[in-house]
Order: structure tokens, then C-alpha cells, then sequence
């Protein structure tokens, strides 16, 4: 059995913590949120049910663990790095999972190899909620090649994509430039065209440009995504707008889908959706809801 300790106890770290559990690995976990009354009560209940000891901090969750999990937002990333770093065995590896710039994850690495520890650059490459552990991602770094098979012995599905640090989290940041872009993108045109009363007509017209997306289904999928994890996301496109900066470029869709997501999730912490967590919150089956209760907000009120 190999000791993991995970790094952030969201929706990824649990999801992950359960697959591990099921495996019989032993699983320590941290999250800042721990420390707040009004968010720890989930956490320790989740914990609790699949077996999960939860740590008091970085060093009591990675001491003695062979295989660090860092999940957590992206702006944490160096500084969870820092806080691990110290207590971390010397033969340990650090999965660094965070949508993190290039940038952000060579100095994140630099604070785990000082410190003795073998850092893993990884870019998971999809949503992790359908594959769970098996999610794609890409691995870089010099350790690359070495935490391959540990990872692959433990259930996940990784591939290296170069020895470089910097590789893997490029090809991550440009992706999300395109696909958190999208989600931004079908919430505001859908949101505008429900007022407008033409959606029927922008769906129609979406389906016979690309025929091979349902985007009836993938308006919903959004909307749902995004209202859930707008705010993880927001600074997901901060780090991509810090990437394409890097190459030169000034990073106008990055920056402005950056804005859009965070308004979803200012929207969402207002209860424009609905209680979080509650069984309505973001989940219909139907984008129009989503969209209403947007509009009704816009316009003074809450549906």
C-alpha cells in the first residue's frame, strides 16, 4: 500500500480520496477550509465516512506519506508547496494537479527540491468528476519519468509529455484559453438570447454550424460547471492569462473569461442559484432556469 496525503479536500481531493480508499491506501488530508467553522463540518463528515485521517496542517498530512496530492486553487499552488516542502520525506514525490502557469509551477518546484523532495509537474487534461482518478493528465519535469509507475500502480492515468517543467502546464493553460472560453462564451450568449426570446432560433443555428455538439445538453453542462466552480475557475484564467503574457501576447479572451466566471461565482455566493449544496443548486436539466434566475437578478429581483 502506498501512504498518500492529499493537499485541498474539494471536489477533486475527495474524488480522488475515495478511489484511494476503495484501494486500501491510506489517505491523510489538509484544507485550509478546515480551519473555518462554517466549512470544515462537510469535510470532516466525508472524511469520516471513507476513513480519511485528516491533518491539523501541510506537515502533519505529508509526514511520512510517499506520495503528495497537491488539488487545491490555483493561486494556493506555490504557497502549498512552501508549507509541504519541509516536512515532505526525501524520496517523495509532490503531484503538483493545480491550473498553475508555467511560471508558477518551476517556482513551486524549486521550493520542493530545495527541500529535498521530488516534484511532478501535472496538467489534468479533462474534468476529473467522469474518470475520477483515471482522469488524463500530462506529467513534466525532471521526475517525470520516475513517478510514472508509482502513479500508474495506484490508478491514475498519466503520460509524460516532457522532462522540461513548463510543458505540461503550457498545453494545459492553452487549452483552458479555448475551453473554459467556451463556457464563458455559451452562458453569455444564451443568457442574452433567453432575453431576447431567440435562443430556439442561436441553438438551431449552433447545431447546423457544428453539427456534432448536442448544445442543448452542453449549455446545461456549463451552466452547471461554472455556477458550481466559477470562482475556481476565474483563477484558473488568471493563471492562463499569466501564460499567454509569457509568450508575448496580451491575453484579452483569457482576461475577459477570467471576469465572466468570477461574476458566475459572485453570483452564485449571493444565492442567485439557489443555497449551495442544497439538491436545486445548478442542477437543472435545463439551461433556461439557470438563465432566468440570472435575468430576474440583473433585473432587481430573484427567482
Amino acid at each position: 500500500m502506498t501512504a498518500v496525503a492529499l493537499i485541498g479536500y474539494g471536489e477533486v481531493g475527495r474524488i480522488l480520496a475515495e478511489d484511494l480508499r476503495q484501494a486500501g491506501h491510506p489517505v491523510s488530508a489538509f484544507d485550509l477550509k478546515l480551519g473555518d467553522e462554517a466549512t470544515r463540518g462537510p469535510l470532516v463528515e466525508h472524511a469520516g465516512t471513507i476513513g480519511v485521517r485528516l491533518a491539523r496542517d501541510h506537515a502533519e498530512a505529508v509526514r511520512g506519506a510517499q506520495l503528495i496530492v497537491s488539488a487545491v486553487t490555483a493561486a494556493q499552488a506555490v504557497a502549498a508547496a512552501a508549507a509541504c516542502a519541509p516536512a515532505m520525506g526525501p524520496a517523495a514525490f509532490f503531484l503538483d494537479l493545480n491550473s498553475a502557469s508555467p511560471g508558477a509551477k518551476i517556482e513551486a518546484a524549486a521550493l520542493i527540491e530545495a527541500a529535498g523532495g521530488r516534484y511532478v509537474e501535472a496538467a489534468v487534461m479533462t474534468s476529473v468528476p467522469p474518470y475520477r482518478l483515471a482522469v488524463p493528465m500530462l506529467l513534466g519535469g525532471p521526475n517525470a519519468t520516475a513517478a510514472q509507475p508509482l502513479l500508474e500502480a495506484l490508478g491514475f492515468s498519466a503520460r509524460v509529455a516532457s522532462e522540461r517543467l513548463g510543458v505540461a502546464s503550457a498545453t494545459k493553460m492553452c487549452r483552458s484559453v479555448v475551453i473554459k472560453g467556451m463556457e464563458a462564451m455559451l452562458i453569455e450568449s444564451l443568457t442574452a438570447a433567453r432575453h431576447f426570446g431567440v435562443e430556439e432560433a442561436v441553438l438551431a443555428s449552433l447545431a447546423e454550424t457544428f453539427p456534432g455538439i448536442d448544445w442543448q445538453r452542453q449549455g446545461s453542462y456549463f451552466f452547471q460547471r461554472v455556477i458550481e466552480h466559477g470562482r475556481r475557475r476565474s483563477e484558473e484564467l488568471r493563471e492562463v492569462a499569466l501564460t499567454v503574457r509569457e509568450a508575448g501576447l496580451e491575453p484579452w479572451s483569457a482576461a475577459s473569461t477570467a471576469e465572466r466566471q468570477a461574476w458566475m461565482a459572485d453570483a452564485a455566493d449571493r444565492g442567485v442559484f439557489g443555497e449551495r449544496g442544497a439538491p436545486g443548486f445548478a442542477r437543472s436539466a435545463d439551461w433556461r432556469v439557470e438563465a432566468d434566475r440570472l435575468l430576474a437578478d440583473l433585473r432587481g429581483g430573484r427567482a
